[in-house]
Order: structure tokens, then C-alpha cells, then sequence
């Protein structure tokens, strides 16, 4: 009986960046200013024995984030001082202010981008306005959302900063016999190597190594939640990717993540096989590459997606065949088992 040949691929590390960010699409306009130009404030603030504004009042063209997490995770933010023209949590140009001199933070955009992605508070300054009444000045230093982002850093949404790291993110292509070509995952062996399965079957398609994983992965990232992070292994050029490149294999892991900025372990991502040779035979021949996406949705109930679809942040060229054999090659010096993306 003729034994298969099983060959193990590996990866070249970093050679592309991340082919686009994440994050639903953010207003960019900050709200308008008071300012002293816009003459008296109209609406007092809270005299002793006046009712105070409602939550709706201050929230209605502004609201706070919202919450989409685990039962008991969350209290609701406690509803700013002042009235809902001159909130005490923004500090807006123009509002009063008690102390000539005294400085503060200050946010004149919305609340659900304050210091997400590349937003930061600006500082304000107490100033005379007139003889006698003291307001905010001009916020200095303060970073919106860049006009016309929807994704990513520069729109101040949820998964706009982090890297997934995977351990092994090689396949393993089998030659049989009849001449047709399959892939399967490899699993890690005790000495650290992506390793073909041990007992492949005379006849295909490929099994998994029993009992094993294909992959350990640790996602860190600046915002909380639910996601679905997935690799999928495509037959096709990494620089030049096409809706036709067909599907090797995908390996998917979905969980809470809990801490942002922290790095979590995930689920590992569990092993496959593949059952079509010719995508197998395309990819040994052409080449291929590993491409990274996500879908869930924030803490903050932002989805994460790409208008509905998985949304791809990186994509890896894989190493010709020959590094296997011949690794010190100027193309395999990069080769590797792990794949890892930042965004």
C-alpha cells in the first residue's frame, strides 16, 4: 500500500499590514459650542429648590454609551450636574465656571467617542467674559473623530487598537496516491513544531491529529466584548486579493473579552480539514495566504463588522514550499509557525 506524502507550510511573518480597521461609522461634527458669541446663557443652572433636569434632557442629541455585556456588569453613568446646555462633564466654551484661572478637562464632541481610538480631551481655561461673569474658554488640544472615518482609530469606535496572535497557523498539504492534493491543519508538537498528523489515512480526505488543537491564540484589544475572530486560509495573492480566491480551510474562536488592553487567551482554534483538492492543488502550485477578520459586537453595543460582513484586518503571505527544505533561502528567513495581526 502506497503511503501519502504530508508536508507541513509555514508562514511568512509581517510582511503586510492591516488591510483596513473597525468599527461602526461615527458622527464627526462636535456639537456647537456656547461660546461667547452666542450671547447670555439662556437656561440657569440648578438654583437650590429647583427641579432638575431629566436624563433625557441632557442625553437626547448626546447620549452616553450603551451597555451589551454580562447581567450585573454595569450601572448606569450618574447624569451630569448643571443643565443640559452646560453639562458639568464637558465643560463646554461659553458655560460658567467659579475660579478665574482654574483649569479643566474638556470635550466638545460626543460621548460615545471621548477617548476612544485617536479622541482625547482637550484642557479649558476659566475666563472673564464681560465684567463680572466667568466662563470656559476656548477647548485647546482636543482630538475628534477624523471627518469622513467609519472605522478604526480615526473614527473613535470599539477595535480600533490591539493584535490577535496565533501560535500555528500552518497547514498541512497531503499528496496521495491518485495525484490529488488535500490539506489539513497541523497540530504543535512537544518540541514547539507545526507537525503533519502522525497516521494519515491511505485514502483522503486527511484527519486531524486526534486529540489535538491546531492553534493557541491571545487576542489584546482597546475595548471589551463579544467576537468572533477567524483565520481563513485562501489560495491566491495576499497583494491582490479576489472575491474568487477559493476558501482552503477556516478555524474560527468566539469570546467574551473581558479587560480592554489586556491580553486574553482564547478558545484555540479548533483543527479542519479540507476537502477540495483542487483548491489544495492551487494553492501548493500559486500560493496562498492567511487572512484575519472579525464580527461581535462592543461592551458598548458598537457592532463589529464590515456593513454586515466579516470584517478583515490583516493578511499574511505564506512561504513557498521549497523553505521546508531549504530555510536559510532570502524569501524563508521570515518563515514561521505563528501568524500575528495588528489593527
Amino acid at each position: 500500500m502506497q503511503i501519502p506524502r504530508a508536508i507541513a507550510l509555514l508562514l511568512a511573518l509581517g510582511l503586510l499590514g492591516c488591510s483596513g480597521l473597525m468599527g461602526e461609522e461615527a458622527a464627526t461634527q462636535p456639537l456647537p459650542p456656547i461660546g461667547p458669541d452666542a450671547g447670555p446663557i439662556s437656561t440657569p443652572m440648578k438654583l437650590d429648590g429647583a427641579p432638575a433636569p431629566s436624563a433625557d434632557a441632557f442625553y437626547v442629541n448626546d447620549p452616553p454609551p450603551k451597555y451589551c455585556g454580562p447581567d450585573g456588569g454595569w450601572t448606569a453613568p450618574p447624569l451630569p450636574g448643571g443643565t443640559p446646555e452646560c453639562p458639568s462633564d464637558k465643560n463646554l466654551q461659553g458655560c460658567p465656571c467659579t475660579k478665574k484661572g482654574a483649569t479643566a478637562a474638556c470635550w466638545p464632541g460626543l460621548r460615545k467617542n471621548r477617548n476612544r481610538g485617536i479622541c482625547k480631551d482637550g484642557v479649558t481655561t476659566c475666563e472673564f467674559y464681560g465684567e463680572t461673569q466667568l466662563r470656559w474658554g476656548a477647548c485647546q488640544g482636543h482630538v475628534l473623530p477624523t471627518v469622513g472615518a467609519t472605522k478604526g482609530a480615526e473614527a473613535c469606535t470599539c477595535f480600533s487598537k490591539g493584535q490577535w496572535e496565533i501560535k500555528n497557523s500552518a497547514p498541512c498539504f497531503v499528496n496521495y496516491p491518485n495525484g490529488q492534493t488535500y490539506a489539513v491543519s497541523t497540530f504543535v508538537d512537544s518540541s514547539g513544531k507545526a507537525t503533519c498528523p502522525k497516521n494519515l489515512s491511505a485514502t483522503p480526505p486527511p484527519k486531524p491529529e486526534a486529540g489535538q488543537v491546531w492553534s493557541a491564540n491571545t487576542l489584546t484589544v482597546d475595548c471589551t466584548g463579544q467576537f468572533k475572530l477567524c483565520y481563513t486560509i485562501k489560495a491566491g495573492d495576499a497583494t491582490k486579493p479576489a472575491a474568487t480566491d477559493c476558501v482552503l480551510a477556516q478555524s474560527c474562536t468566539d469570546a467574551w473579552y473581558a479587560t480592554k488592553g489586556a491580553p486574553q487567551d482564547l478558545p484555540p482554534l479548533p483543527g479542519w480539514s479540507s476537502n477540495d483538492p483542487a483548491c489544495a492543488d492551487t494553492f501548493d502550485k500559486l500560493g496562498g495566504y492567511g487572512e484575519m477578520s472579525v464580527t461581535g459586537i462592543s461592551v458598548e453595543c458598537e457592532p463589529i463588522d464590515d456593513n454586515g460582513k466579516p470584517l478583515v484586518f490583516h493578511r499574511i503571505t505564506y512561504c513557498p514550499l521549497k523553505c521546508n527544505t531549504q530555510p536559510t533561502l532570502p524569501e524563508c528567513v521570515s518563515c514561521g509557525n505563528g501568524a500575528s495581526g495588528g489593527f
